[in-house]
């Protein structure tokens, strides 16, 4: 694995890390955070695999757009594009005054980021 791919997966469980402290918390909970770092370990762990690939990353929050740069590398990604659609807003959604997630939202998006995760490590021979 590349430098910069090793980079760009310790960003994203870096990210992982934070959506499952945040989903455990009992007072105060952050949703809004949850849902945010759930896209931002999708959209890393993506970027990890353009480069490893020799695709040059975008700067772009569009988790279906960067998954279609990839499926040319890995056609059987299709399957995560309902998952990545899910999450893909949540990279501006709630940063902003309001609308806020909720419990439900948030639970969802770690579901999903928590599957797609899995997916890409075992792609890359990590440990799951």
């Amino acid at each position: 694995m590349k430098r910069i791919t090793r980079e760009w997966v310790a960003k994203a469980e870096g990210d992982f890390a934070m959506l499952e402290r945040e989903a455990r918390a009992r007072k105060n909970p952050n949703y809004d955070g949850l849902c945010f770092h759930a896209q931002q370990c999708a959209e890393k762990y993506l970027k990890a695999r353009l480069y490893e690939a020799g695709i040059d990353p975008p700067k772009s929050h569009d988790l279906i757009s960067l998954l279609e740069q990839l499926l040319s590398v890995e056609p059987q990604w299709e399957i995560y594009r309902r998952d990545l659609g899910y999450l893909t807003d949540f990279a501006v959604t709630f940063r902003y005054p309001g609308i806020f997630a909720d419990r439900q939202t948030a639970m969802e998006a770690k579901q999903r980021c928590r599957a797609f995760r899995q997916g890409i490590r075992r792609a890359f021979r990590l440990k799951v």
